[in-house]
């Protein structure tokens, strides 16, 4: 058998182990092992044994080499910058500034939620942790108003999503990484699209509520006093985003820097508030649990996309999906289809640093390669461009993963804290959540017929 056919059986090996069961970091770094075993060993004519000490050698360099990056340590700040900010209490400041300015909606409740986690996501790197935070604060000020509880858990659900797409995200920094991609242009294109996803969200809430009654009666009463004092509470979450955009893109620091002063503000923000060390340390080990799964899911991949590399499977898949006699969005399409059936059975980082390797080379061979221009390109865009434009659509079909049975990791961590507490089960909260599916397929839509959305910070900004 050829190299490429090998490496397809070990991908679809690879597809298989997932399936059943094995953790995404071991099963990549597994068969990568393995493919780089037989790779040298039969391949390259070095025998078992020495074929076996080079493949260890390669698997042991390759993951150090990319794990000592510094875009790397953007991922525990950013994350970190939610912890503190949850124990800083900013989190219910948003929620009821969020409540008293757009509570009068139908579903007002709902669209609150939406608006609060979407000002979150701006200082939180980790959609879990998001749902996790409001599934505390929002399900019970919901359910005591009549909010229908599948209603109330989905639109937590389906609101924590967005911290995968609004910077700082950490799903953005792995996608960088995997693809060699501007950190900076990612997380400053993830703004506008963020925005429109919330948008429609609040949208479908406030159509649902005006359709059922029953789903969740607007909250009125508030007066413009009462509405201007919620906002010094909110305003420190602004202030953190502006920190972090302008140390940027002012030219005062890299990300790395941007990130690590994000988390010192909110960390002075959290110790003047009033946190005690018990809080500290339980948002230092949450922050430590979630990266430490992170790293090891990245260095598992690096060997599978080492081995890759030596099979030359990417380039292959590229060839041919650059040699399709079809429209370029059909096949494009295709490629997020994929997406859609994988995010049923996959989490969103596992599908993401799995199918990347392969998928990236081949959208940017589909436009035509990384030195196209936007006038000589199938999708209008260069090569570049479409590296960020994909980005972002991609993190947006791995958010759907998030809420999709049966492994949608948000509807677990909600239903994990609401279970007891409101008699919410996993399955109310995948049926609440149902809804955003459609909003989410609107969002990838209006993100395909319009990058410009997509770019006109980055171009703004950037150049």
């Amino acid at each position: 058998m050829s190299p490429i056919e090998v490496s397809i059986l070990l991908s679809l090996l690879l597809i298989v182990l997932v399936l059943i069961g094995v953790r995404v970091a071991f099963a990549t770094a597994l068969i990568g092992l393995f493919g780089l075993f037989l790779i040298f060993a039969i391949d390259k004519g070095q025998g078992v044994e020495r074929g076996f000490m080079t493949a260890l050698k390669i698997a042991g360099q390759v993951p150090h080499s990319k794990m000592s990056s510094h875009v790397l340590s953007l991922i525990p700040t950013f994350i970190l910058i939610g912890y503190l900010a949850y124990y800083a209490g900013l989190t219910r400041a948003l929620f009821e500034a969020a409540k008293r300015w757009v509570g009068w909606l139908p579903g007002g409740l709902g669209v609150s939620t939406v608006f609060a986690t979407a000002g979150f996501a701006a200082v939180s790197g980790a959609s879990v942790a998001t749902s996790a935070v409001f599934a505390r604060i929002a399900i019970p000020e919901m359910l005591k108003l009549g909010y229908d509880k599948r209603f109330a858990a989905g639109v937590v659900a389906a609101g924590g999503t967005l911290a995968s797409l609004i910077p700082p995200s950490a799903i953005l920094v792995i996608y960088a990484i995997i693809t060699e991609s501007s950190v900076g242009a990612l997380l400053l294109a993830g703004f506008l699209p963020g925005m429109v996803s919330a948008l429609i969200y609040g949208a479908l809430v406030v159509g649902l509520a005006s359709v059922r009654d029953d789903l969740g009666p607007p909250v009125r009463g508030f007066t413009w006093g009462q509405r201007l004092q919620s906002l010094p509470g909110a305003l420190p979450i602004l202030f953190v985003v502006f920190i972090i955009i302008f140390c940027i893109y002012g030219g005062w620091g890299t990300p790395t820097e941007a990130g690590a002063l994000g988390a010192f503000v909110v960390l002075v923000m959290a110790l003047w508030r009033g946190m005690r060390w018990q809080q500290l340390k339980s948002a230092l080990l949450e922050s430590a649990k979630l990266t430490a799964m992170i790293f090891t899911m990245i260095w598992g991949v690096l060997i599978y996309v080492r081995y890759l590399g030596f099979a030359d499977l990417p380039g292959t898949f590229a060839d041919w999906i650059a040699g399709l006699e079809q429209s370029a969005f059909v096949t494009l399409l295709m490629i997020l289809l994929a997406y859609v059936v994988l995010g049923m059975f996959m989490d969103a980082i596992g599908m993401l640093i799995l199918t990347l390797p392969i998928a990236f080379p081949a959208v940017i061979a589909l436009n035509g390669g990384e030195e196209v221009t936007a006038a000589a390109s199938a999708l209008g865009m260069s090569g570049t461009e479409v590296a960020i434009w994909f980005g972002i659509i991609v993190v947006k079909m791995c958010e759907l993963c998030l809420i999709t049975p049966p492994i949608g990791l948000n509807c677990y961590v909600v239903a994990g804290v609401a279970s007891e507490r409101h008699a919410i089960s996993v399955q109310d909260v995948f049926r609440g959540a149902s809804p955003f599916f459609v909003a989410d397929v609107v969002t990838v839509g209006v993100l395909i017929a319009f990058p410009d959305i997509v770019l006109w910070l980055p171009r703004l900004l950037l150049g």
